[in-house]
């Protein structure tokens, strides 16, 4: 195959040949042993320039893997031997319109961007994974991620009024726009969030955006045992709902301190982070009110704080965790979900199937929704121990399936979960999910093997 006609079609340096910056982006943080090497990397900076790239590879029958910043976890943005991998990350302008409360962002443009340019005019952009500092608002919506104040605020889905996609036969098309209210024709804005750059190239996104959050108050609880903490999450989404509500399990605790020396209680099961962002009198009722509720599930010690940095403190003890326990050896990512009344269960089977497997499963998870991310880690030298923690994986994936949940909440199926779709969503809705990405995307060139098998859409 030739991508002279590419490169000719497109400015100067779009296009990439060279080996060794191609090593650089086969893979995604997930790191698939299966990732292929591309034939090149186009590093487009505009819609038009995606258009052309999409028309040059269906002309050619070329797969085509979109990126962003390369932080998905799921193996979303694996590249494909031959293919073209299209890097969104030069597209990153940020417009806010502040009488409309929205922003028109390119896909490129970092989370952490988004919501300085729109703090510029006292405005926020809620969604927050933990990555939020170096992924990209692109991939965000490719997964419809979520964050650490998903919990009162929602996730992706809820703040993207509009986008702008390149479809497989290269039009462009705009789907929703800057209206809050709208139900003209289907809702296929919705279709393509979480889509995972399968049906469509998402080349300009208009975002919702609401009045700055208030300075938060900050509590941290720890429990001598997993049923107490995973009690008191329950006990506190019942009556009341917080800013903030995650759960960091022993092994993380630990990892966290190891990397922080921030003392962190090494004893405890369990800790808990928990925001109030109401108003300041409200808050600190609330967070009385928490407190009292943790210490009626044998909460072991509780703190909480106004103090702005202080309680920051802790909230990024939580988002470093990842990279925490990835100091431990290599990890398989986790991402799985459950009806809140079945967290417990939920980290109990998962602290089994570790003990089972004789391998660590780090727990951390953003507990008000029931969304966890168990992390195994395993050294990639030992065969054995490898191949049992990739056992665990799909044994904590069956454990969330068997208890009504999912196989993943906010990262995406990808190619890692692949395998395990049909058994979650089941046979009927795997199809309806085949037939639409045969009507959009007929001779699958957009991310082939991610999601869907591209063995049952040639059948």
């Amino acid at each position: 195959m030739s991508i002279d006609a590419l490169i000719s079609a497109l400015p100067e340096g779009r296009v990439v040949t060279d080996p060794a910056t191609i090593e650089n982006y086969r893979w995604d943080r997930a790191n698939d042993p299966d990732a292929g090497t591309p034939a090149a990397v186009v590093r487009a900076e505009s819609t038009e320039e995606v258009q052309t790239t999409v028309r040059f590879a269906a002309e050619h029958s070329i797969p085509v893997i979109p990126r962003g910043a390369g932080s998905g976890l799921s193996g979303g943005s694996t590249a494909v031997t031959d293919g073209i991998v299209l890097s969104l990350e030069r597209m990153r302008d940020i417009q806010v319109d502040p009488l409309t409360r929205t922003a028109v962002v390119q896909p490129g443009a970092f989370n952490a961007e988004v919501k300085a340019a729109a703090g510029e005019h006292g405005l926020w952009y809620p969604p927050d994974p933990s990555s939020f500092e170096f992924c990209s608002i692109g991939g965000n919506i490719a997964t419809n991620a979520g964050g650490l104040c998903c919990v009162k605020y929602g996730v992706t889905t809820d703040y993207v009024l509009g986008l702008k996609v390149v479809l497989a036969d290269g039009r462009a098309v705009q789907l929703g726009g800057p209206t809050l209210k709208d139900v003209a024709g289907l809702d296929l804005t919705k279709l393509f969030i979480g889509s995972e750059g399968t049906l469509g190239i998402i080349t300009e996104i208009t975002l919702r955006l609401i009045p700055a959050q208030r300075p938060p108050t900050t509590l941290v609880a720890t429990f001598k045992t997993l049923d107490d903490s995973t009690n008191a999450i329950l006990t506190i989404s019942s009556k009341m709902r917080p800013s903030m509500l995650e759960f960091m399990d022993k092994p993380t605790i630990n990892a966290v301190e190891d990397a922080t020396k921030m003392g962190l209680d090494r004893d405890a099961e369990a800790m808990l982070v928990i925001q109030s962002d109401e108003p300041a009198e409200f808050a600190t009722k609330e967070i009385e009110q928490i407190e009292a509720l943790c210490n009626e599930n044998n909460a072991d010690e509780v703190f909480y704080t106004a103090d702005p940095e202080e309680g920051e403190a802790f909230v990024v003890a939580r988002r470093m965790a990842i990279p925490a326990v990835e100091q431990k050896g290599s990890l398989l990512l986790e991402d799985v979900g459950v009806p809140l009344p079945r967290l417990g269960d939920l980290v109990r089977g998962i602290a089994k199937i570790a003990a089972a497997h004789e391998i660590v499963i780090a727990v951390i998870a953003h507990a008000g929704d029931g969304n966890t991310h168990p992390l195994l880690v395993f050294d990639p030298a030992d065969e054995d121990q490898k191949q049992r923690a990739h056992t665990a994986y799909g044994k904590v994936m069956d454990l969330a399936i068997e208890l009504g949940g999912t196989i993943t909440g906010e990262h995406g199926v990808g190619r890692l979960k692949r395998p395990w779709l049909s058994d979650y969503i089941g046979p009927d809705a795997l199809e309806l999910n085949q037939r639409i990405k045969r009507a959009l995307d007929p001779a699958n060139i957009f991310n082939p093997g991610a999601v869907l098998d591209p063995a049952a859409l040639t059948s």
